[in-house]
């Protein structure tokens, strides 16, 4: 899959797969630094995903500053042909001051054993 470059950052498109449906997600930015998923709260509402009162909290830090994130397991998350089942993610409001659908993390990125191909900008 080709990854494009909006001020320096590199993102790609991924699909979000939860109680039969499919969400396509154009903005999610590949971060290496981030040891988690997460996806705006906002996008993965279109498929049903909200928060439910046993849904664990928890917050979490970055660069950015902190924010609270509830965790969910979702059907699949995938980038083309890479992808994982029954994969926990972060829902998070991601108020970061710019259009971004969610964040692919390491806790993704190991699990499908990607390469990152800068040269090229593709992941596969």
């Amino acid at each position: 899959m080709k990854i494009h470059l909006n001020d320096g950052l590199p993102y790609i498109s991924a699909s979000l797969f939860y109680q039969n449906q499919r969400l396509e997600l154009a903005n999610v930015l590949l971060d290496t630094g981030s040891a988690g998923t997460i996806l705006s709260a906002d996008r993965v509402l279109e498929v049903g995903l909200h928060y439910e009162v046993n849904d664990i909290v928890h917050r979490i830090r970055g660069v950015g500053g902190a924010e609270f994130v509830f965790t969910k397991t979702v059907d699949k998350l995938a980038i083309n042909e890479l992808q994982v089942n029954d994969f926990e993610v972060e829902i998070g409001a991601m108020d970061y001051g710019i259009d971004i659908d969610g964040i692919i993390g390491m806790d993704f990125l190991t699990l499908i054993g990607a390469t990152i191909d800068l040269h090229r900008l593709e992941i596969y």
